[in-house]
């Protein structure tokens, strides 16, 4: 084993992982021109809004579009598609053939002659015939019958998807439904996804506030921590993961057992129920289990929330640091999923034979999607470890100080200044391997869907297998990147460094450190719990209500991992404090021995904690732990200014 570098906190420091930063630069470059390309080719009001035949969006101002005399119209109080001849429609190239157009509102009763559109139309604002057919020529023009929708008109409503005109006419609903079933079946993963988003967006905004509450509340509980809090927090969790599974098995019956399931997005929403309630049930047998094994440390818990409360109370600007990490990642994720649209709808404008538009995909769009589905996980994962960076230099910078009552001013800025001016390459590298560790397993899940009709048993056994080493692998590294970024705060060394350094320090202390840590960490992962569970509970709810050929599955997987990102933000503040916490203790203890010359940095309260909860060795009981004194003999790491 390679011998021990000198653990100091410096204070003059250089730029670690350059090259990663310039790589991320580079990455984000491509971000840019992806949305600079999305921006110009793709339309996503058309796939949020709807559009008529000759290229108008319905619901807004347009551009005329060169050969298509009936194109930029002005369809601002126009909001529904309605088809000429709903009853008959037919399908070409996963697109409906018949000739749609804008209206204001959907025809509540049946007409059956010319006389009854041009009555409508005068009544309701709302012209059913082309747009270049006067009102009053309705029953003048010969050629109505052409330019006019089939009679008789069923009676329609608008459809909560798409702003389609619906036809209520049995007969014609079922062959409406039927070329509609067809369509959503055949469209790609990535046009369901895009829908799925469209078809809850309000409400996964509403469920990310929601979150975002939960997480919150449980920042200042923590902060405040009691043993009837702990035994309330875990009384809640098992409570809302008996609730949710509970939810869960019975929508799945429900949908099971509904005879209006057609759409293959609908058997889609019954297959990932039924994943849910089996995943939510696997958790909460888990999840129980581990409560009923470690309730005995209970009281051991609460004292460890006191320590890490009493180094947050030094630094109380710890607590609202989580909000402009949230911030931003709101701020990134609008921005993510907005690109996503346009590239969605990227496509040129074409005219056709009487001057109606179609839109043509642009090729190498599936290949940005996926770029950009890479920037999606690397750049929250890289402003998550900046949020673990700043915690864990601010800990380093009142840990590593003589003076107890009188902490350094301004540790959280002089943290972010450091981690802006020096390490933010080593934030990249982190976040990138956390990513690369990601993109093997949305792989296979792509491989997964592409071939679960063809594989057997055994490939199934061996999917399963390979996403369950990967998720130990990512959630490894996730626990090494951790204490690597508080290593880097301390020695301000590069990426690799630190985990080496920091992989030997905890090696040499594990009997110490890992049973405090591991069970620290455990009750905030009830905490994320907590909150993802009542999260997607309120999803169910929501989502439940809305069952008119929506896709919510996706929504409802994005509300969860919003809930468990934003959780993790808030939470991660204890969780970083705690481990950074340990690791300079670690540090301490294995530089320095309590003398006169290599007094300790670490405060009584804390080594008396870790002395009791893990019963040191008889040679460490008999160091001598002298008391603090406001001497200058030792390193202290100065602050920015």
């Amino acid at each position: 084993v390679c011998e021990l570098r000198e653990w100091r906190p410096v204070a003059r420091r250089r730029c670690t992982d350059t090259p990663w930063l310039l790589l991320f630069f580079l990455f984000w470059a491509g971000l840019v021109f992806i949305a600079g390309y999305a921006v110009m080719a793709g339309a996503a009001e058309r796939l949020v809004l709807g559009y008529d035949s000759f290229g108008n969006i319905c619901g807004r101002k347009n551009t005329p579009v060169k050969g298509a005399p009936l194109s930029g119209q002005d369809m601002t109080n126009k909001k529904y598609v309605f088809f000429l001849n709903s009853c008959s429609l037919e399908m070409q190239s996963l697109k409906i053939s018949a000739v749609s157009l804008c209206v204001s509102s959907c025809p509540q009763e049946q007409l059956n002659s010319l006389e009854d559109l041009q009555s409508f139309a005068r009544n309701n604002g709302s012209c059913l015939c082309v747009y270049n057919l006067n009102i009053s020529s309705y029953t003048l023009n010969p050629k109505a019958a052409e330019l006019c929708p089939s009679l008789p008109v069923p009676p329609s409503k608008s459809f909560p998807l798409f702003n389609r005109c619906v036809p209520q006419n049995p007969e014609c609903y079922s062959k409406y439904a039927s070329v509609l079933i067809s369509m959503v079946n055949e469209m790609d993963v990535f046009h369901r996804i895009l829908s799925g988003i469209l078809a809850g967006r309000d409400t996964v905004i509403g469920l990310g506030f929601l979150a975002l509450a939960f997480s919150f509340i449980l920042v200042l509980a923590f902060r405040f921590i009691r043993t009837l809090l702990v035994h309330t927090l875990i009384a809640l969790v098992v409570f809302g993961l008996l609730f949710v599974s509970g939810v869960l098995w019975w929508l799945y019956y429900d949908y099971k057992n509904d005879p209006s399931t057609e759409l293959e997005t609908e058997k889609e929403n019954v297959k990932f129920l039924l994943g849910y309630a089996v995943f939510s049930t696997i958790v909460t047998v888990v999840l129980l289990s581990l409560i009923l094994v470690l309730r005995k440390r209970l009281q051991f818990t609460v004292q460890l929330f006191r320590i890490v409360g009493k180094i947050i109370g030094r630094i109380p600007f710890l607590l609202f640091q989580p909000l402009w990490t949230f911030l931003i990642l709101i701020v990134f994720w609008v921005f993510w999923v907005a690109v996503l649209l346009s590239l969605g709808t990227a496509g040129t404008a074409q005219t056709t034979s009487g001057g109606q538009v179609e839109y043509r995909a642009l090729s190498g769009i599936s290949y940005m999607a996926w770029y950009h589905f890479a920037g999606l996980i690397w750049t929250s994962e890289f402003i998550l470890a900046c949020q673990q960076m700043t915690i864990a230099g601010a800990v380093v910078t009142c840990y590593f100080n003589r003076n107890k009552n009188s902490p350094p001013p301004h540790p959280v800025l002089s943290s972010i200044s450091v981690l802006v001016c020096y390490h933010l390459g080593t934030a990249v590298k982190g976040s990138f391997l956390i990513t690369i560790l990601r993109i093997p397993r949305l792989v296979l899940l792509y491989l997964y869907n592409i071939l679960k009709q063809k594989e057997s048993a055994c490939a199934k056994c061996l999917f399963k297998c390979c996403f369950c080493w990967f998720w130990c692998q990512e959630s490894c590294l996730r626990y090494f990147n951790q204490h690597a970024y508080t290593t880097t705060a301390i020695n301000g060394t590069n990426f690799c460094t630190s985990a080496k350094d920091v992989v030997f320090i905890l090696a040499k202390n594990s009997d110490k450190l890992a049973s405090i840590s591991c069970f620290g960490d455990f009750i905030l992962f009830l905490g994320k719990v907590f909150v993802v569970c009542f999260t997607v509970f309120g999803g169910l709810m929501a989502f439940n209500y809305h069952r008119e050929l929506q896709a919510w599955v996706v929504p409802l997987l994005l509300a969860g991992f919003f809930a468990y990102l934003m959780s993790h933000s808030f939470l991660s503040v204890f969780e970083v404090t705690g481990d950074a916490m340990f690791v300079c203790f670690a540090v301490d203890m294995e530089t320095n021995d309590g003398s006169a010359e290599k007094p300790y940095f670490v405060d009584q309260e804390l080594l008396t904690f870790v002395s009791q909860s893990n019963k040191l060795t008889e040679g460490q009981k008999h160091r001598s732990m002298r008391p603090f004194q406001d001497n200058e003999d030792g390193t202290e790491l100065q602050p920015m200014v």
